[in-house]
């Protein structure tokens, strides 16, 4: 079964179940620019499945790595 959760509480699940701090504001801005974790609508109403949330982290988390120089798009050369 699916869980949904509005902003704020979306906000709040990004801090506890994985450390990444999202403010309601942030994740609102990000509704209108694009980049943010997928929502649905329920009237006017926003929500989040937390699925989604856990995907989002997934999608935007690099791999480990030491250097920012070993970050994607980043040049070895110095």
């Amino acid at each position: 079964m699916t869980t949904y959760c509005k902003t704020r509480r979306a906000s709040q699940y990004l801090r506890e179940r994985h450390g990444i701090e999202r403010a309601p504001a942030t994740l609102e801005t990000m509704r209108t620019k694009g980049g943010g974790p997928a929502f649905v609508k329920l009237g006017g109403e926003v929500y989040y499945a937390t699925e989604a949330l856990d995907r989002w982290v997934e999608e935007k988390l690099t791999k480990p790595v030491y250097s920012t120089s070993e970050l994607p798009g980043r040049s070895n050369a110095a």
